[in-house]
């Protein structure tokens, strides 16, 4: 998120709404993606959603982490750099969707959000994160929030990312029920 920020080329849609939140009320963007993350979590409360320790990590790091990234790492000049940048940028976060998700310790905020209405709707995972994206985006720029190119590029491609990287990175249920085991029979044996 921060790396899409320094490419200079639009925010992603949650970051449109944090920025926007920023302009409105002060604090950081990253402070803004943790308050946001607590809040969506409450929206998981009707899908029944639970969270895990991956949703915690989420909601207390990724803000931080945007935030330090954005004190570290300067904008690159050249327009070739900050495409580079950009595209780098949303294909790491579809890949980190499908390697927390995958993982099964508990999606982030929104990503649980997304996956809580998938099973409740029975709707693909592409078309409800980019209704999640667009929405948001609309939000973010009622608030103003800057929007440019990556947006678009991020509102659209988040969601198919999402699901072709999912299969990939998701620890099979067996794998981890035979860990379980191993390790009880190590305990009693």
């Amino acid at each position: 998120m921060g790396l899409m920020l320094r490419s200079g080329l639009g925010l992603d849609p949650w970051d449109v709404f944090h920025q926007g939140l920023q302009r409105t009320f002060g604090l950081s963007v990253g402070a803004w993606v943790t308050i946001c993350g607590a809040l969506v979590l409450l929206l998981w409360i009707p899908l029944r959603q639970l969270p895990g320790v991956g949703t915690v990590a989420n909601v207390l790091v990724i803000g931080t982490a945007m935030d330090l990234t954005l004190r570290v790492v300067g904008a690159p000049g050249p327009l070739a750099a900050r495409i580079a940048l950009m595209v780098g940028a949303i294909v790491l976060n579809g890949l980190a969707t499908g390697l927390y998700i995958g993982a099964r310790l508990g999606p982030g905020p929104r990503d649980g959000l997304m996956t809580g209405l998938h099973r409740r709707t029975g709707r693909s995972l592409r078309l409800i994160r980019t209704g999640i994206e667009l929405t948001v985006l609309a939000a973010g720029i009622l608030l103003g929030g800057t929007v440019g190119v990556g947006t678009v590029a991020y509102a659209l491609a988040i969601g198919p990312l999402a699901q072709v990287f999912l299969p990939w990175c998701t620890v099979p249920q067996g794998d981890r029920e035979a860990g379980r085991s191993r390790e009880q029979t190590s305990r009693n044996g």
